[in-house]
């Protein structure tokens, strides 16, 4: 079951959306702390590559943080519909450079467990920083 969130701005400019594909809910939750400690906004988290497609179908992220493994689900389809749409994702995983989608060994990679600084590098490189200064 997917949880959507809508981004409020409260009059400064939109926070970066964030889509997140991970099956763990410790993870997904863990997820949406940090990215919104570093002011970034979950569109929705979603444990399954069909609830994520259908999701897409109908919506537009700035950025997705895609799981590698989701049980016995490959995340290449979610991964092939940003591709197609040109919008950037990051991979985490916790099995290394072997589980990436191979046409897809270029893209970022972030390795489980991550910190909140990796997290924040990965992001940046990709969105820029928000107009959030992260909490102390």
């Amino acid at each position: 079951m997917g949880n959507e969130q809508a981004g409020s701005s409260g009059g400064s400019a939109p926070k970066p959306r964030i889509l997140v594909v991970e099956d763990e809910p410790f993870i997904a939750m863990l997820l949406a702390d940090m990215l919104e400690e570093l002011g970034f906004a979950i569109t929705a988290t979603f444990p399954h590559v069909t609830e994520a497609q259908n999701y897409l179908a109908s919506a537009d992220i700035d950025l997705a943080l895609l799981d590698v493994n989701l049980g016995d689900e490959k995340i290449d389809p979610v991964a092939d519909l940003l591709a197609a749409r040109g919008r950037p994702f990051i991979f985490t995983t916790g099995y290394g450079p072997r589980g990436i989608p191979q046409n897809y060994a270029d893209r970022p990679v972030l390795q489980k467990p991550f910190q909140l600084e990796e997290l924040a590098n990965a992001l940046e490189a990709h969105l820029g920083s928000p107009d959030v200064t992260p909490k102390s």
